[in-house]
C-alpha cells in the first residue's frame, strides 16, 4: 500500500510528523543576517498546521555570500535556528537548516567584495565577473559549510539541507555552462559537494538529517545539467544522504524553479521519477515544482514518484494544509500567482500571500478563535454591502467570530472583479470560490441582487448593525480625449462581456500589471489583431518580481501582438489612436477600431453614509490590499460592541 501524505517517515532515525515538506524560500524577515522572531513564528504555524519537514531560510556559509540584504548568515543564526527547533519540535515537525553559498549569482552590492565561482563566467542577469576560485576559496568554503554544521548542532537543530539548486555555488560546479575549469574540480564536477558532504556529515553524525537540495535540469538542452546528467549525479551522491530534493533550473533559468499558474503544476514529476529510478532506493526523495493539489500530491506518492512532496507555496497560502487533509477539508487555494510570496526583490517586501494576508505577520495579524464559536440567539449581527474579495474574507472573519453575517451583493453573483477577470484569468476563481464556500459554511447569508442605500445602512447603524462596505471600484474617464468612430472601452466592461467593434484592438497599459498581458493574450488567442501601448521600456513591467516578465513578452512575441513601448495614447479619433513616444516625442497613427484602457479605475464612493470601508472603495489596488483590509477591519470590529441595541437585525426588505 502507497504512504499516504499525512503519514510519518523517519529519516536518519527521526520521525516527521507527515511528508508533506515546507522548503526554503527567502522571506526579507529577518533581522540583520539573523533568523528573526518572525521567522519563529512563521515557520511554528506551518508546523503547527503539520508540516513534517521544516527548511529555513538558506544561510550564506561564508562572509563573502550576500545575496540580498536581509539573507541569514549561518554564523548568526544560532539563536533563531534554536527557537525555530524549540517552536516546531512539539508538533512533531523537524527543522533543517538551509545551508549554501548563491557564487557568481550572488550579489557585491552588500558584500561589497568580488563575488566566487567556479570559472571566470559572468552571470546572466547582473553580468558579473565572478573571480574563479583557487584553492585557498575551495577550503574556505569547505570549512565554511562544516563550521555553519557545528552551529546547526549546536542549535539542536533536526540536521541541514544543502542547497544545489538554481542558485547555489554547488551547482555552479556541477554545470559544465559554468565550470571550464581545467583542474581535479573541473575533471569531476561533483568533488567540491562531495567534500562538502563529508565535511558536513562528519560535524552531524549519523543521526541528524543530511539533506541535498538538487538541481535535475538547467533547462539549457545544448549543455549543462539535463535530467540524465542529472540523473548519474544523483546516483553518485545518493549513498551519502539522508534526502533529495528534485528542483530544476539554473543560471539561464532562475525562474523555472518556482514559475507561476503559466506553467501547468507538478511540473517535475518526470523528472524526480527519473532520479528516483536512477538512485534505486538508495536515498528517499523529494518532489518539488508547483503542487498545490492535494490529489496531485497523493498521486505523486501513489505512483512512485517520490517518497516526500514540497507544498511550500500551499502551505504560505494555507499553513493548515496537511491537518486540513486529514480532517478532509478544503484548505484555501494557493493560484501560483507568484505575486507576494516571491520576495527577491530591491524592494524588500516581506513574504506573504494574496489570499493569506496572515502569512509573514503572525506575529502582529490577529489569530482566528479555534475552534469557530457558535453562533447564538443573541449574536451581534453584521452587514456587508459587497460581495468581492474584501467582502467575502470581512464577511468570512466575522463569521469565525460568531457574528451572524449578511452579505448584500447588487450583482447576481459574487466574487467582484475577480470572478469578473477569471475570464483571461481562470487561474484565480478557486480563491473567490473557496472564500465563498467558507461563508456559506459558517452560516453567512447572501442576498444577490440587492442594491443597499445610505438610508439603509443609516438604519442599520440605528439597529446595532456592524457594517462593513466592500462596493469596488468604478471606471475612470478616458485619460486621453475620444472622438469619432473609434470605440474605448473599460478593461473591466471588456471582461465582462462588453461586444467590442470589428478590427484591430489597441489595449493601453500604464500600470504595467498582468491585467494588460492577460487581455492582449485573450484577445490574440480570439483571433483578434493587438497591439499594447505602455510608457514602459518592456510590456508588462510589474510582472518582473512574479518571475514572468521575460516569459509574457515571448507569449506576446508568438502570438503576435504589436508591442509600442515607451509610448501614451495622446488622442483616438476616426483612424485609430494617435501615440507619442515619451523619450523622442515622435507621434504615430495606429490603426484600430477600439481601445481598452487598463488605466486604475476610481473607487466606488456612491455610498456616503459612516461605516467601514475596505478594498477598492477605499483605492482600487491589487487582490492582496483587498483581502487584507477586509480580514484586518473585521477582526477590529469582531468585539462585541455592548452599546449596541441587537433587538433587530440588518432587514434586505428595506433595501433597494
Amino acid at each position: 500500500m502507497a504512504a499516504q501524505l499525512t503519514d510519518r517517515i523517519t529519516l536518519a532515525g527521526r520521525h516527521a510528523s507527515s511528508r508533506v515538506l515546507f522548503g526554503p524560500h527567502v522571506t526579507n524577515l529577518g533581522v540583520r543576517r539573523s533568523i528573526s522572531p518572525r521567522h519563529v513564528a512563521y515557520y511554528e504555524r506551518r508546523a503547527r498546521g503539520g508540516a513534517g519537514i521544516v527548511v529555513t531560510e538558506v544561510a550564506s556559509v561564508h562572509a563573502s555570500d550576500w545575496p540580498y540584504e536581509r539573507a541569514p548568515l549561518a554564523a548568526d543564526c544560532v539563536d533563531g535556528w534554536r527557537d525555530v527547533v524549540s517552536a516546531c519540535r512539539p508538533h512533531g515537525t523537524l527543522v533543517l537548516a538551509g545551508l549554501g553559498h548563491t557564487g557568481l549569482q550572488g550579489s557585491s552590492a552588500y558584500s561589497q567584495s568580488v563575488l566566487w565561482g567556479p570559472s571566470r563566467v559572468p552571470d546572466v542577469v547582473s553580468r558579473e565577473m565572478p573571480m574563479p576560485m583557487e584553492r585557498p576559496e575551495i577550503e574556505e568554503l569547505v570549512e565554511g559549510f562544516r563550521a555553519a554544521a557545528a552551529r546547526v548542532v549546536e542549535a539542536d537543530m533536526d540536521g541541514v539541507e544543502l542547497d544545489a539548486g538554481p542558485r547555489g555555488l554547488l551547482r555552479q560546479f556541477h554545470s559544465a555552462l559554468t565550470n571550464v575549469r581545467g583542474d581535479e574540480y573541473g575533471a569531476d564536477r561533483l568533488r567540491l559537494t562531495r567534500e562538502v558532504i563529508t565535511a558536513v556529515r562528519e560535524e552531524l553524525g549519523p543521526g541528524r538529517v543530511l539533506s541535498l537540495r538538487l538541481s535535475c535540469d538547467e533547462r539549457t538542452s545544448w549543455g549543462g545539467i539535463t535530467p540524465s546528467v542529472a540523473a548519474e549525479q544523483a546516483k553518485t551522491l545518493a549513498g551519502a544522504l539522508d534526502l533529495l530534493v528534485v528542483v530544476r533550473g539554473g543560471a539561464l533559468s532562475v525562474t523555472a524553479y518556482r514559475p507561476d499558474f503559466h506553467t501547468p503544476a507538478g511540473f517535475n514529476t518526470e523528472t524526480c521519477l527519473s532520479v528516483r529510478r536512477a538512485v534505486a532506493g538508495g536515498v528517499p526523495v523529494a518532489l518539488q515544482g508547483s503542487v498545490i493539489d492535494p490529489v496531485l500530491a497523493r498521486r505523486a506518492l501513489d505512483d512512485g514518484v517520490a517518497d516526500v512532496i514540497e507544498m511550500t507555496r500551499a502551505q504560505i497560502a494555507d499553513p493548515d494544509l496537511v491537518a486540513k487533509i486529514r480532517s478532509g477539508s478544503a484548505p484555501r487555494p494557493c493560484i501560483l500567482c507568484n505575486q507576494t510570496c516571491r520576495v527577491r526583490d530591491p524592494r524588500n517586501p516581506l513574504v506573504t500571500c494574496v489570499g493569506n494576508p496572515t502569512a509573514g505577520h503572525e506575529v502582529v495579524d490577529p489569530p482566528e478563535p479555534q475552534p469557530y464559536p457558535c453562533i447564538s440567539a443573541d449574536a451581534e449581527t453584521a452587514l456587508v454591502v459587497g460581495g468581492g474579495p474584501a467582502g467575502l474574507e470581512a464577511a468570512r472573519v466575522l463569521a469565525t467570530s460568531g457574528h451572524r453575517v449578511t452579505v448584500a451583493e447588487a450583482a447576481d453573483r459574487l466574487g467582484g472583479l475577480v470572478r469578473t477577470a477569471a475570464a483571461d484569468a481562470p487561474h484565480l476563481q478557486p480563491l473567490t470560490g473557496w472564500l465563498e464556500a467558507e461563508c456559506r459554511s459558517l452560516g453567512v447569508d447572501f442576498r444577490l441582487g440587492v442594491t443597499v442605500s445610505d438610508a439603509d445602512i443609516d438604519a442599520a447603524h440605528k439597529n446595532g448593525v456592524t457594517v462593513v462596505v466592500a462596493t469596488g471600484s468604478r471606471p475612470r474617464p478616458a485619460p486621453f480625449p475620444v472622438e469619432g468612430t473609434t470605440q474605448c472601452v473599460d478593461a473591466v466592461d471588456v471582461l465582462s462581456g462588453a461586444a467590442l467593434r470589428e478590427g484591430p484592438v489597441l489595449v493601453f497599459d500604464p500600470i504595467g500589471g498582468p491585467i494588460a498581458v492577460a487581455l492582449a493574450e485573450w484577445l490574440a488567442a480570439s483571433g483578434r489583431e493587438v497591439g499594447v501601448v505602455t510608457p514602459d521600456p518592456v510590456a508588462g513591467s510589474r510582472l518582473g518580481p512574479s518571475g514572468d516578465l521575460f516569459d509574457a513578452n515571448g507569449r506576446l512575441q508568438r502570438a503576435g501582438v504589436a508591442r509600442h513601448l515607451s509610448s501614451r495614447i495622446v488622442s483616438a479619433g476616426h483612424s485609430g489612436a494617435r501615440i507619442r513616444n515619451r523619450y523622442t516625442g515622435a507621434e504615430t497613427l495606429v490603426p484600430c477600431a477600439a481601445v481598452i484602457d487598463c488605466s486604475p479605475r476610481l473607487p466606488d464612493n456612491t455610498l456616503r453614509s459612516g461605516a467601514v470601508r475596505v478594498g477598492d472603495c477605499v483605492a482600487p489596488r491589487t487582490l492582496l490590499e483587498a483581502i487584507r483590509e477586509g480580514r484586518l477591519e473585521a477582526h477590529a470590529l469582531r468585539l462585541p460592541a455592548s452599546t449596541r441595541d441587537r433587538t433587530m437585525s440588518w432587514d434586505s426588505s428595506t433595501a433597494r
